[in-house]
């Protein structure tokens, strides 16, 4: 069957590839599985209940939820009927709300469990469109999602959806992401069915499992990078089994033993520190051989290696690097690695290791993969973030910007079309990143455009860069550059507090608390250290002069972190203004 709208892809593998284990949800330490029938008929009960209820096309459903089985359902059900479903982060602030319910005039919402309920219901009497709150777990006094399943049970209205399907255009929109941002209010991006279906297509051929596989998601629905994978595994028959939490993933894909997951670079270097720590509690030959196996590792490229490098890379990774694919499972053919720029060290390591890490690069505009690394020698380069997909154009501008032209270049943002002007230009989208094609074929990220700095020295500053290379010290847990208009870069630097804890107990350095734990002069000489080896591959004018060391931990929920991990600059620069001002000097301006 010919696949133009996102609620095709059930469809699609009913007829193609059906499964007793289509979609599984962890709750509980339980797995519960979802047949590829099951989501059809439940994604059928949920769009005849909305019809009962009123709703119809181009209305707007909010869903905020954690990943489980009966979000896919419900995303289906909505799609089915012309509506439009609006995926919200959990972490988003009630103002962010307020802002999306009132700004997409939301009629419906569904969230996950009591806590969120309770944070929808504050915002509800601000927000003239809402009706009812459906809840997926069981939350006393409301109304959950099961009564939507059972007021579409008659299924004397099928026809009434049937054609509501039939009158859905691969064009029309399907929905709206409402991006988290690092500065002003959130953007709704209008995607088309089409947008996300073409990129479904395109990134299909750098998959490289078949319909025997399974994948493991913990990454939230909410952000288009892990909604479209979603799509991916329907469509290629991968059973998609969703995590129970982030402190069970090593667990949970160790008992699934995927053949492919998504992950953040965080996430990859919180997996690679886990198993540095475990080879630095190894002794003898067994600890030499396995930091043998890192350095070599380290040396590796895709192309251009000597037959006997090659040869002690047979020998590592039988005797050390099959441990650490044990460690994912031992089945692990891909992870698609996004969201963020993954550091080239770690994807060496990785790589060499037998996983197959394929870091691609794609924004919520984009539906969101622009190009991603194959699985092959050839579709992929270290440090770059692959070819450009199929059916997608780039170029680079005069400035070095990245341009997007495609079938997956959104639509504009809802009800801004000022804002979409300004980044949509003669068809081509303007990311906002700067890049440049190497070999000409990949695609290398080097910054953010509007990241770049100047010190008052004339000197320009790529932070993000930078910010990548002093991310591998096990003692940096997150690190903002700064420094526009002063003489020198400078920094601020959350400490990996865990690590530091660790080091503490070996150096014999009495641990008390976090906040005393940053002034101890010896921690601050570390500090101190760490940032000299790092600073080496830099000219003298971009290295770190000076830093603070801040004591809490840099959250989604403080404002310091979009839900995506990356950094919200000017908020981390409010918060910290005196640790500026004693960098820089009393009177220094901050920008």
């Amino acid at each position: 069957m010919e696949i133009k709208r996102l609620f095709d892809f059930p469809y699609h593998a009913l007829q193609s590839h059906p499964k007793d284990d289509c979609i599984a949800t962890k709750l509980k330490g339980q797995w519960t599985k979802t047949s590829t029938q099951s989501f059809v008929d439940d994604a059928n009960k949920i769009s005849r209940a909305l019809l009962r209820l009123g709703l119809g096309p181009n209305d707007k459903i909010a869903m905020i939820s954690n990943n489980r089985t009966e979000w896919n359902i419900c995303d289906i059900g909505i799609l089915q009927i012309g509506a439009q479903d609006v995926p919200i982060y959990p972490t988003a602030s009630e103002a962010d709300y307020n802002f999306i319910f009132n700004d997409a005039s939301i009629k419906l919402c569904i969230v996950s469990d009591q806590e969120l309920y309770e944070k929808v219901l504050r915002v509800k009497p601000g927000v003239e469109s809402l009706g009812e709150v459906y809840t997926f777990d069981e939350v006393e006094g409301a109304k959950n999602w099961r009564e939507l399943l059972a007021l579409g049970e008659d299924d004397s209205n099928q026809s009434d959806v049937e054609k509501l399907m039939a009158d859905v255009k691969t064009e029309d929109l399907a929905t709206l992401i409402y991006t988290s941002g690092t500065t002003g209010t959130p953007k709704g991006v209008m995607l088309s069915h089409q947008n996300i279906v073409s990129n479904v297509m395109a990134s299909e051929p750098r998959l490289p499992v078949d319909t025997n596989a399974k994948g493991v998601s913990f990454l939230p629905l909410c952000h288009i990078y892990e909604r479209m994978i979603i799509y991916l595994y329907v469509y290629t028959g991968v059973s998609l089994y969703y995590a129970e939490s982030l402190e069970t993933i090593g667990d949970d894909i160790r008992e699934v033993q995927p053949e492919v997951f998504t992950a953040v670079p965080r996430l990859l270097e919180k997996v690679y520190d886990k198993i540095i720590a475990k080879g630095e509690d190894l002794s003898g030959i067994k600890r030499a051989l396995f930091f043998w196996a890192v350095s070599l590792g380290e040396e590796y490229a895709v192309v251009g290696k000597s037959g006997f490098y090659k040869w002690k890379l047979g020998i590592a990774r039988k005797l050390i690097f099959s441990k650490w694919q044990e460690a994912l499972g031992g089945k692990v053919k891909a992870v698609a690695s996004g969201s963020a720029a993954l550091n080239p060290r770690l994807a060496r390591i990785f790589l060499a290791a037998g996983i197959g890490i394929q870091e691609g690069y794609g924004l919520t505009e984009t539906s969101p993969v622009v190009s991603v690394n194959g699985s092959t020698d050839d579709e992929r380069r270290i440090g770059t973030v692959g070819p450009v997909i199929d059916k997608v154009q780039v170029k680079i501008a005069e400035d070095g910007e990245i341009l997007v032209k495609g079938p997956n270049v959104m639509m504009g943002y809802y009800n801004r079309p000022d804002l979409t002007a300004e980044v949509i230009k003669d068809g081509w989208f303007h990311t906002g990143d700067i890049g440049t094609i190497v070999e000409d074929k990949f695609l290398k990220i080097t910054d953010r455009k509007k990241q770049i700095f100047k010190t008052s020295g004339g000197k320009y500053i790529a932070p993000q860069i930078m910010e990548n290379t002093f991310k591998e010290s096990r003692f940096i847990e997150q690190i903002m550059v700064i420094g526009e208009g002063q003489k020198h870069p400078a920094a601020f630097i959350q400490p990996d507090f865990a690590h530091l804890q660790s080091w503490c107990k070996i150096k014999e350095i009495p641990y008390t608390t976090n906040e005393e734990m940053i002034k101890n002069e010896r921690i601050l000489a570390r500090f101190h250290k760490e940032i000299e080896k790092k600073n080496e591959p830099y000219g003298n004018w971009e290295r770190i002069k000076r830093f603070a060391l801040t004591p809490a931990l840099w959250t989604t929920e403080g404002g310091e972190l979009t839900p995506t991990m990356k950094l919200r600059r000017k908020p981390i620069l409010e918060k910290y203004q005196e640790e500026y001002k004693h960098i820089y000097g009393a009177d220094a301006v901050r920008p």
